[in-house]
């Protein structure tokens, strides 16, 4: 979380580390963030800002609204549409596919190719399957989170001398009962439960018929990543026109909340099969010329 305060006279940045934000408390009219709580050192501070930026993830920005309630805000800050931490929340449905085969595989920097011929569909299907990409070079170490404890090292290190290794996501569909929820002594609580399978075992699929011709001996092994494999949420704050479906507008300011923004990746309203970081960035920069905008006025 960022406060920015007469940043276009004293343009210098402080950094406070091994500090947590707790809370975010507004003026008496529920407008505005008139105070941030944090702990830092085992003692409680405050901190005030003209302009507060808030760039926790999709998760924990979430939740730091949601922790925040007050008289004016019973359901959580910028809630009252009562879609923070749900509605969207998509990610990706993520899997690998490792293809092991009598031929070695030498490389080093492995993950340099993507493949997004059936990105939108394919012939036998109109509807998107996802991304296939390279995964960085396995190795024994590696592989052993999935193969189990008494799997010998040696063995999956021969294993990954001879490995392909291939990296696929298909795209989540938004759903109002994956949220994020706060429990009442202060805990993330997660519920997920994926969806658009079929896509991803359908490009799976497809993946296995290439490296079949390309491969043709060997053996095949996928795997789907699990919720623990936390990457690419999304659309817990997602922005809009209208504050009665959305938290924040296309500035990515909240609707409810005049001097309260968010740039990190909670504002998407979908997901998609590639990694969203690119986007993200793109979208700070374009809110940090929107808060400097503001700062000018």
């Amino acid at each position: 979380m960022i406060g920015i305060k007469h940043a276009l006279r004293f343009p210098k940045v402080s950094l406070l580390t091994n500090a947590l934000v707790t809370r975010l408390e507004t003026d008496p009219a529920g407008r505005s963030i008139r105070r941030v709580v944090v702990e830092k050192d085992g003692t409680r501070q405050h901190y005030s800002a003209d302009i507060v930026v808030l760039c926790a993830g999709a998760i924990n920005s979430a939740a730091l609204l949601l922790r925040s309630a007050d008289i004016k805000h019973p359901q959580g800050l910028a809630n009252s549409s009562g879609t923070v931490g749900g509605i969207t929340w998509p990610t990706t449905t993520r899997g690998s596919l490792l293809c092991i085969t009598s031929r070695l595989n030498p490389t080093s920097f492995q993950k340099t190719m993507g493949l997004n011929d059936y990105y939108l569909g394919a012939a036998d299907s109109e509807r998107p399957l996802g991304h296939i990409s390279l995964l960085i070079k396995m190795d024994g170490t590696t592989m052993k989170t999935g193969a189990g404890l008494l799997v010998p090292t040696c063995l999956l290190n021969s294993m990954a001398r001879h490995s392909f290794d291939f990296w696929l996501t298909s795209e989540d569909l938004p759903d109002p009962n994956n949220r994020v929820r706060v429990s009442p002594s202060g805990q993330v609580q997660l519920s997920y439960t994926p969806n658009n399978l079929e896509a991803h075992v359908r490009l799976v699929r497809k993946l296995k018929e290439l490296t079949s011709e390309l491969l043709p001996f060997g053996l095949k092994l996928d795997k789907r990543i699990p919720l623990a494999g936390t990457a690419h949420q999304c659309g817990t704050l997602r922005f809009g026109d209208d504050p009665k479906t959305s938290v924040l507008d296309r500035n990515c300011r909240a609707h409810d909340l005049d001097n309260l923004y968010v740039a990190d990746s909670s504002f998407f309203v979908s997901s998609s099969a590639v990694n969203p970081a690119l986007t993200i960035m793109a979208n700070a920069l374009r809110v940090a010329n929107e808060v400097r905008r503001q700062l000018v006025a």
